[in-house]
């Protein structure tokens, strides 16, 4: 079954230096773009060296990443740093809609943490006094087309999510169980994985069209629909932001688990610093640093408007109890 499509819809996967994504970096990224009304995808893979900006150098990868991908360190010293082809996986991403293998949970922010440290060295660039100004046009220019891509707004098919809800397995016993019987093969290169995954999800789609004895769930041929099966939606990639039933966003992690931001940043502002100066990925210090813009922004239009006649009563009850604070 073709994919019924409103706008592109790319499939994508990545090998990394190891899982920590804070600190380790993409070494493979392969795309394979499927267009409406369109029968065959396109399909680019990108080999990238993985770089420490910080320490401007070569980061090392993990040996039990190795021993999985088949990557080490020698086999990228000459292929393009991140940083060199993040305009073209810019313009790959745009107006598109996203889908993968597990890629909500590490795919997806591993790549939006390479971007965030796209944005930031330009910045740096940009701030500089011993810049050049031909270098500073050249990061302005690159800063401008990363900003222009925020990986927040499209919708993500998790293969995988619907995959176990359907039938619990890995990408390998899928292939096989939806695509024939046999392993495919060059399983871990990036560029196998995700053609692989574009063949499941089309005959997931085919074999789940209508309910059984077994299952009355079905699966609707469009990608909202799809995406539905990512689960819980996450403020940032690393899900310690979550936005509850009420659309307020609420802490998911350590001391304040289940508590509104919102409160936390009126009674604790010194924990929004603590995220800022702490080992979070960088998309996760945004998504807290637009969160208290927005709370700073709310409380001073509210000190800016006149008194509500609630607001009114409950300070003169107060005043008449003689417990105003």
């Amino acid at each position: 079954m073709n994919l019924e499509l409103t706008r592109p819809l790319l499939f994508f996967d990545i090998e990394s230096t190891g899982l920590n994504i804070p600190s380790d970096s993409i070494i493979e990224l392969s795309f394979v773009k499927v267009f409406p009304g369109r029968p065959e995808p396109e399909v680019k893979t990108w080999k990238i060296r993985p770089w420490d900006y910080e320490n401007n150098c070569q980061r090392h990868i993990n040996e039990d990443a190795s021993k999985v991908n088949g990557v080490y360190d020698e086999d990228l010293r000459d292929c393009p740093l991140f940083i060199k082809v993040a305009g073209e996986i810019a313009q790959w991403l745009k107006d598109s809609d996203l889908a993968g293998f597990n890629s909500a949970k590490f795919d997806l922010p591993m790549l939006a943490e390479e971007f965030e440290r796209v944005k930031k060295y330009c910045r740096e660039k940009l701030a500089a006094v011993s810049t050049p100004a031909a270098k500073k046009e050249e990061a302005a220019a690159l800063l401008a087309e990363v900003e222009a891509i925020d990986l927040h707004e499209p919708l993500m098919v998790d293969v995988q999510n619907i995959y176990h809800a359907m039938e619990p397995r890995n990408l390998k016993a899928a292939y096989r169980f939806y695509c024939g019987g046999e392993d495919f093969e060059n399983a871990h290169e990036a560029e196998a994985d995700t053609l692989a995954t574009y063949e499941v999800l089309k005959a997931q789609l085919d074999r789940y069209k209508e309910p059984d004895k077994y299952r009355e769930q079905v699966l609707r041929n469009d990608v909202k629909s799809l995406s539905a099966f990512v689960g819980k939606k996450y403020v940032d990639f690393s899900g310690h932001l979550i936005y509850g039933d009420d659309g307020e966003v609420y802490i998911n992690f350590g001391k304040h688990k289940g508590r509104l931001a919102r409160n936390i940043w009126n009674t604790e502002p010194s924990y929004f610093k603590w995220i800022q100066d702490s080992s979070f990925t960088l998309d996760t210090k945004a998504q807290f640093a637009r969160l208290a813009e927005e709370f700073k922004a709310e409380r001073d239009a509210a000190a800016k408007r006149p008194a509500t006649d609630d607001e009114l009563f409950e300070l003169q009850q107060k005043f008449n109890s003689g417990k105003l604070f």
